[in-house]
């Protein structure tokens, strides 16, 4: 069963990641990116699953039902690898705020105006995100190590989230929903 908005944590002003948050998701990102495709791929399929109205925003996945095809849909894997090099980006730049800010900008503004996604969308990937690499990677998502990539998530979603403000997003109404 799809999950609603008002279901959704709601992450606001986060605290600021500690030196050693810093290095625990540096380390345990450096393990994930060994293998960014599959892990890339496993995430954007569990999106779709779980989400099902994640997939209106992509016209060549909204119609596929079954997660054998999106797996192997060559579409969704270079989307796959779009999402693991934005994080790859912002966790190596995890020590720049300019860049990182940057970065957000350049996603928001296009999530926003181009492709017109609903910002709560960024807070499900990265639930979705901390669920397939706590699944797929235990030995390295700790549950102290789960809590910075959460805590880097929520600064994520906030910096989207006002670059959405910026540009004047509006709640969209849905016709498909």
């Amino acid at each position: 069963m799809e999950r609603k908005q008002g279901e959704v944590d709601h992450l606001e002003r986060p605290s600021p990641l500690t030196d050693k948050e810093r290095v625990m998701i540096q380390d345990s990102w450096a393990k994930v990116y060994q293998n960014c495709e599959e892990a890339g791929v496993a995430i954007l399929v569990r999106l779709f699953v779980n989400f099902p109205s994640s997939k209106l925003y992509f016209s060549q996945f909204k119609d596929i039902e079954d997660t054998e095809e999106l797996v192997h849909s060559s579409q969704l894997r270079k989307h796959a690898q779009r999402v693991m090099n934005a994080i790859n980006t912002l966790v190596g730049n995890i020590d720049n705020s300019e860049k990182v800010a940057s970065v957000l900008k350049l996603i928001g503004k296009g999530h926003a105006l181009k492709h017109k996604v609903d910002p709560v969308y960024f807070k499900i990937l990265s639930g979705v995100i901390l669920e397939v690499l706590g699944e797929e990677y235990p030995e390295v998502m700790t549950p102290e190590v789960g809590a910075a990539w959460t805590k880097l998530f929520a600064t994520v979603c906030a910096g989207i989230k006002a670059v959405y403000e910026e540009v004047g997003w509006t709640q969209q109404s849905s016709s498909t929903g």
